[in-house]
């Protein structure tokens, strides 16, 4: 009774997970530029990533890949939004251009400003 319990639980997890994985694939091929699409693939993959994982530890029912499960799901929370700015500023730096349609880009000061330099002691 309870196995077919948790058999439902994973297969909506699953059919979540991949989802939003497809929206996410989705993204990548229907969004305009480079940041749109870097954004679509951290946002929904990620999400997408870590629902799948959580099926995996329901149908496991086992504490160690249950914690192994949840360690992967902090790593990857922690690492897409850092992966994804990484990338979206190295873009930018390189010259990518921002789709057309594009409201503002908030980067745009800070790409080219010079390092400032500390102030020298006054005598």
């Amino acid at each position: 009774m309870m196995d077919a319990i948790y058999d439902s639980i994973a297969a909506i997890l699953l059919l979540v997970g991949s989802l939003f994985t497809l929206t996410a694939a989705i993204g990548l091929l229907r969004l305009p530029d480079v940041y749109s699409r870097m954004h679509a693939a951290s946002k929904a993959g990620t999400l997408g990533s870590c629902v799948i994982l959580l099926a995996l530890a329901v149908v496991e029912a086992d504490l160690a890949v249950a914690t192994r499960v949840l360690a992967a799901i902090v790593f990857f929370i922690i690492t897409a939004p850092i992966s994804a700015h990484l990338l979206a500023r190295a873009a930018l730096t390189a010259g990518y251009p921002l789709w057309r349609g594009s409201v503002r880009n908030e980067m745009d000061n800070m790409i080219d400003a010079p390092v400032s330099k500390p102030a020298e002691a006054s005598e």
